[in-house]
């Protein structure tokens, strides 16, 4: 069965293992709100177990916001877990304050010994974006600051590697979404680098990133909802929101976006690559607007394999 909430609304979702149980944590609000765009300003981090990814027992809430000051006094967004060389589990997580109104993202991170109970390492975040590379706040050009979504993963050097969601300093403001990137040796101290790519005319952002080599091949996994695609892709695809996929090199040199393909088995938004414990690849994402309305829940798995090519496919 899917991860639906009675009560709360679902959507960006992240998923670790330890053992044999699958960790979920979901951004998630309570339907109360009436309008499911209120959800953004009034988001805690849901917590899930399951063994199947089908069958899910809801834990306690992993993240709520912080008092002010802080950087996530407003909101907690999305992020990723993983951990690190000395068994201590890492959470990296956007936040948005109220002292700039939500405008500004920012990448924090919380710590735990076991997954349940998190700690906040400070209230100042860990990664904010550098604007010798970086489009930051301007609201002439776009609505926010956009430096959030961090997918924080090992390299093939051993090094801690960071992609987030982010826009270039230069480019046509409407289509210059990046893949924004920062470097760690010790998961406390990061280093912002120059984007790891920049759309060039394609997507105005790229939200919810992730990296997994499926069935030897290296994916690069985003989404991007019709409104911030360029024109001739709007036209193309039509006024669909949809999770993209793309094939790259392991070092990640010569990443051309404009290859990114939608995967549209089912058109699930902020969609996750998930290893199965059978060794099977599965993807998992929220279900957005269906029949004009929004849904807020978390898709049964779908299974799925990858060509050099075309990226992600239905298995």
């Amino acid at each position: 069965m899917a991860l639906r909430l009675a009560d709360r609304w679902i959507w960006d979702s992240w998923y670790v293992w330890d053992g044999d149980t699958c960790h979920a944590f979901y951004l998630c609000a309570s339907r109360g709100l009436g309008d499911p765009d209120r959800r953004h300003f009034n988001a805690n981090v849901g917590h899930a177990i399951s063994q199947d990814l089908m069958t899910w027992t809801i834990l306690p809430d992993a993240l709520s916001p912080s008092d002010s000051p802080a950087f996530d006094s407003l909101s907690t967004w999305t992020g990723s877990v993983v951990k690190d060389d000395d068994g201590l589990w890492w959470m990296f997580y956007t936040g948005v304050s109220r002292e700039d109104n939500g405008d500004v993202q920012k990448i924090g991170a919380a710590t735990s010994l076991d997954l349940i109970s998190w700690e906040k390492q400070t209230d100042l975040p860990l990664v904010v974006a550098d604007p010798n590379w970086y489009e930051t706040l301007d609201k002439s050009v776009w609505h926010q600051e956009a430096w959030r979504d961090p997918w924080v993963f090992k390299n093939a050097s051993g090094t801690w590697q960071m992609l987030i969601t982010a826009r270039a300093k230069t480019g046509d403001p409407k289509t210059r979404g990046a893949i924004g990137q920062a470097v760690s040796t010790d998961l406390k101290n990061w280093r912002v680098l120059e984007p790891l790519a920049v759309s060039q005319g394609d997507f105005g952002q790229l939200e919810v990133l992730q990296y997994e080599v499926v069935d030897g091949v290296p994916i690069l996994l985003f989404c991007c909802g019709y409104r911030e695609l360029s024109d001739a892709r709007r036209v193309a695809f039509g006024e669909r929101d949809a999770t993209y996929s793309l094939a790259c090199n392991g070092d990640f040199s010569g990443v051309d976006l404009g290859r990114a393909r939608p995967f549209e088995q089912q058109l699930l938004y902020a969609s996750r690559l998930v290893q199965g414990q059978d060794g099977m690849w599965n993807l998992l994402g929220f279900r957005n607007i269906e029949d004009g309305k929004f849904v807020g829940e978390i898709s049964d798995p779908i299974q799925v394999t990858a060509d050099p090519d075309l990226g992600l496919l239905p298995r």
